[in-house]
């Protein structure tokens, strides 16, 4: 009996392992991106391996060549190690223009020893100031961890290693404009901050650890790409096919774990922080 149970055990672990070497599909990083500024300090090896770099001289940042109108979006990021204080790493979606849209990660580095805060917000229509931070359950700088945005008409998922952490849900019916109608690129950038992001910036860049590096790996974009004009899911989000994701919904095991995650390691919400907002919390605060 104890050998069948432990037969089967190794199996399944086999096949787990055989799956998680195979669910990942990583794409070209020559093809999909761009380095847009840093003048040799942004990277891409082998196609495989992106890694920007922070110097006192100057950043480095990246963007997506597609534009996309919906999606299913990972990176695998590997945080800048040891003393990151006054560092930011940002990796978010954006349109153009005076009224953009925008689904930010920021991670704000810090001293050694301290935990990351990750930053997220959500912006529409140039709207943004919804912010909510989280320290992270593991150190984002030992390894690579699996950063997602989900974003469909319906709502956006920030997701980490599969476990969401946020969702910013379409609250039109009560006034408030959500990212829908405009196009967004990936773009990431590392750059210094010193003035704010580090304990609001009392704690200053030591520049005698630079470079500082993060690296990038395993994009993967399941997503409605819009080129002249058009989408490749059609002219509606409905047309989208077999996407699920373009009507994915957090089920109650996500939702638990996202309450897990928000209990435990959230840090701030703008929807709890009554002297921003004393006349009142934002209309979306109250979307359960």
């Amino acid at each position: 009996m104890s050998f069948s149970f432990t037969s089967k055990l190794s199996t399944f672990l086999l096949i787990f392992i055989f799956l998680g070497s195979i669910s990942i599909v990583s794409a070209d990083f020559n093809n999909e991106f761009d380095i847009t500024w840093g003048d040799g300090r942004g990277k891409i090896l082998n196609g495989e391996l992106l890694t920007l770099s922070l110097d006192k001289s100057s950043g480095s940042g990246f963007e997506s060549r597609n534009e996309y109108l919906f999606g299913k979006i990972d990176m695998q990021l590997k945080l800048v190690p040891g003393n990151s204080a006054g560092t930011v790493t940002a990796y978010y979606l954006s349109s153009k223009g005076s009224n953009w849209d925008e689904i930010d990660f920021e991670f704000l580095g810090n001293l050694s020893g301290d935990p990351y805060i990750l930053h997220t917000n959500v912006f529409s229509q140039g709207k943004g100031n919804r912010e909510q931070q989280f320290y992270l359950w593991f150190d984002p700088t030992a390894d690579f961890h699996t950063y997602s945005i989900l974003w469909n008409p319906q709502r956006i998922i920030f997701s980490v290693d599969g476990t969401p952490i946020r969702e910013f849900k379409n609250s039109e019916s009560i006034g408030v404009p959500f990212p829908k109608n405009q196009p967004m690129r990936i773009h990431s950038s590392l750059w210094n901050a010193d003035d704010w992001a580090t304990r609001g910036g009392l704690v200053k860049t030591d520049w005698s650890q630079a470079p500082f590096t993060a690296s990038y790996r395993n994009f993967r974009a399941d997503a409605c790409v819009v080129s002249s004009g058009k989408s490749s899911c059609g002219s509606s989000a409905s047309s989208g096919g077999n996407q699920a994701w373009l009507s994915e919904e957090l089920d109650n095991t996500k939702q638990e774990r996202l309450q897990w995650v928000q209990k435990n390691y959230m840090i701030y919400n703008y929807c709890s922080d009554s002297k921003r907002f004393p006349q009142g919390f934002p209309p979306e605060c109250k979307v359960a």
